[in-house]
């Protein structure tokens, strides 16, 4: 029987203070895990301590001569922070995800030969078929302790579920019965606790009380994007220390932070095509950056004791992702702010992430046919029978394939179809969506609330103790930020937003199988007379340049405006080299003068020549837009343009008004220059890509 002295030792090495005591419900858990192999379900607070929990049960449970912990955790930047955690008590930590591929062969030998304490892997890890078959099979009899962090994602009410979370049910049953398991969460309400419960056994609930006396909450909405920057710009340097911008997209992270660089405010975007996202974190972790501007890639688990501001550029889609993003700041501080602004296009993107949640029926029904009809095919295969984007291919994939029993199964590269039949649930997925309905309408109350923000949060997290903070701008009856911006700063904000972006049209360089019987186009071929890297104005229903496209559009003329921003684009925000000598145009039987007459008027502003012929359409062919992947798209445009014999043999430019998947300006590119003319330089006026 360990006692408690013997466990706070531990965590005094753990966290490196001689003078660490447990926090109230830390024993309690490591008690119940190492002498009575307990499965429990930790509740607690960000900043809390659940880390210690399972690391100090480890460090004894190791040293009894159990196996290996076994930790599946939801995000890199959480698994690389817990392996730092684990070294400070002497504890051989191992990862295997997709950032370390090289490394697998070795540290898996290691899992075999006992030489690892605690193997830390993704829910998604559980799909490969090759990993739990060769390295999770063979040592789960031995695992001693299952730790499920954010458990709160395998519930389908979790405020961020994850399809592949429910595998862990699967695997249970390979395990030992008296193994030791430990779901730990800060944000589930009743709801998510009895869902976990259910999945996972009768887990024994430890709740602890959510409150953090360290946060300043306030909300503010504001009028515009304009007004959201010029705040940023003008309270940021004010603010102590270093903290986060959460946003809800990859565009707005990278806008957010050029804008605040050109207000010299050290930012750096954060998302999940960032590259290095380790040294992103080094750097806020290190307070060598003022601010990291993140979408949710950078959600669970980090953890930086002192960051001392979150600030929300839109509003999550509920007050339970709410909390746990804000929960980031103040661990270890003793004061730290909160700031949500509430901007008028929140509602629309959660629409559209609720839309999308799950998989149109259409889709599903397609999948499993064309699987049913085959032997198997993997998933670009299946990209050549259907049309859809590999995305939605792939999370039909994932949502049936942890079904139980599931439809389809993975076999090797292949998907097949199994005899299990399959009807959608709809009455679950309608179910689902009105409780994410009433959960954004629950954050929209919480921005105007005239009660204190911190017991809002905590009630609607099913907090028992949750009390009024008397420390939010609420309580306190006055703004704890200063919500007004000079005018000028302001004007600024509003000229920044009407600049063009820097979107690239990058070169196609492979094609798909088979993709073009008639002009005979293959890899080869395109990675020598494919287009160079093009510019786009804007993103289609983005900001006031995408409203004055949408408007040329609907009148069948685009504004003078727009072809001196798009020449200053060119000639001073890209200057392609060698310059183009002459424009040529992607041609339209549906609107046969639109591009045309903005072209030419694009080439008198850049005074170059403008051929009008120099590209004809030889035959109609389905709107690309409704073309969902590379295949159905080239096939598409397959022999349907021709090249005039006389066209100039220098740099041209290529313009259209709306690019979707950029196959058009690749296709074009190759036509143009086997017909001898120079380097092909696409630029559009908006982005329709989804």
């Amino acid at each position: 029987m360990v006692k408690l002295v013997q466990a706070e030792s531990l965590l005094k090495t753990a966290v490196n203070d001689t003078d660490a005591k447990f926090r109230d419900g830390q024993w309690e858990a490591i008690d119940a895990l190492i002498n009575r192999r307990g499965k429990i379900m930790l509740v607690q607070r960000t900043g809390w301590g659940k880390s210690s929990v399972y690391f100090v049960s480890t460090r004894i449970l190791r040293d009894q001569g159990t196996g290996l912990t076994l930790i599946v955790s939801p995000l890199l930047a959480l698994m690389r922070n817990q392996i730092q955690q684990a070294k400070r008590l002497g504890l051989n930590a191992e990862t295997i995800n997709s950032s370390n591929e090289l490394d697998w062969p070795k540290i898996e030998q290691r899992i075999n030969s006992d030489k690892t304490d605690v193997l830390l892997i993704s829910p998604e890890r559980l799909a490969n078929e090759s990993f739990v078959e060769n390295t999770l099979l063979p040592i789960a009899g031995r695992v001693g302790l299952l730790v499920v962090d954010e458990a709160h994602c395998i519930s389908d009410w979790g405020h961020d579920f994850r399809p592949d979370y429910k595998r862990i049910v699967n695997i249970l049953r390979h395990m030992p019965s008296n193994m030791a398991v430990l779901a730990t969460t800060a944000t589930a309400n009743n709801r998510v606790v009895n869902d976990v419960k259910e999945q996972l056994g009768n887990l024994e609930i430890q709740r602890g009380p959510l409150g953090r006396r360290s946060l300043r909450l306030q909300t503010l909405r504001m009028p515009d994007a304009a007004s959201r920057l010029a705040w940023l710009a003008q309270r940021i340097p004010e603010l102590p220390g270093t903290g986060i911008i959460y946003v809800l997209t990859v565009r707005d992270a990278e806008r957010i932070t050029a804008w605040l660089k050109e207000r010299e405010i050290d930012a750096r975007a954060y998302h999940g095509d960032s590259e290095n996202r380790p040294h992103l974190e080094e750097l806020l972790q290190d307070n060598r950056i003022k601010v990291l501007v993140a979408t949710t890639a950078l959600g669970m688990g980090y953890d930086k004791p002192d960051l001392s501001f979150v600030i929300h550029y839109q509003a999550p889609g509920s007050i339970i992702s709410y909390y746990q993003q804000v929960g980031r700041a103040g661990r270890a501080m003793t004061k730290a702010y909160g700031v949500l602004l509430a901007g008028r296009e929140d509602s629309n993107i959660i629409e559209y992430f609720r839309r999308n949640a799950f998989p149109e029926e259409k889709d599903v029904r397609e999948i499993l046919e064309l699987l049913g009809s085959t032997d198997g095919m993997s998933t670009i295969q299946m990209e050549s029978h259907l049309n859809l984007r590999r995305g939605q291919i792939e999370r039909v994939l994932k949502v049936l394939s942890v079904e139980n029993p599931a439809p389809l199964i993975k076999d090797g590269p292949k998907w097949r179809r199994t005899p299990v039949k399959y009807q959608m649930d709809h009455e679950f997925i309608e179910r689902l969506t009105r409780q994410r309905e009433l959960e954004w309408n629950e954050i929209q109350q919480y921005i105007d609330s005239r009660n204190c923000l911190m017991y809002r949060l905590r009630d609607a997290l099913d907090d028992p103790e949750a009390e009024d903070c008397g420390r939010c701008a609420v309580c306190l009856g006055k703004p704890l930020l200063d919500p007004e911006v000079p005018g000028k700063l302001l004007i600024e904000a509003e000229n920044y937003l009407k600049r063009p972006d820097k979107i690239v049209i990058k070169p196609k360089r492979l094609v798909p199988e088979n993709a073009f019987p008639e002009y005979g186009f293959d890899s080869r071929l395109i990675r020598k007379f494919g287009a160079e890297e093009g510019r786009i104005l804007c993103n289609w229903g983005d900001g006031s340049l995408a409203q004055a496209v949408a408007d040329g559009k609907k009148e069948g003329r685009f504004s003078n405006e727009l072809v001196n921003v798009v020449a200053e684009m060119i000639k001073t925000r890209w200057n392609p080299d060698p310059s183009p000598q002459w424009i040529a145009c992607v041609p339209s039987h549906r609107l046969p003068g639109l591009v045309p007459d903005f072209a030419e008027r694009l080439a008198g502003r850049l005074r170059i020549r403008f051929i009008k012929n120099a590209i004809s359409k030889k035959k109609d062919n389905e709107p690309q837009k409704e073309q969902q992947n590379g295949p159905h798209q080239c096939l598409n445009l397959d022999g349907v343009f021709s090249v005039s014999d006389n066209i100039p043999k220098t740099p041209v430019l290529l313009v259209d008004d709306i690019v979707d998947s950029g196959w058009t300006m690749a296709v074009l590119a190759v036509l143009l220059r086997q017909k001898g003319s120079g380097p092909v330089y696409p630029v559009a006026l908006a982005s329709a890509a989804p």
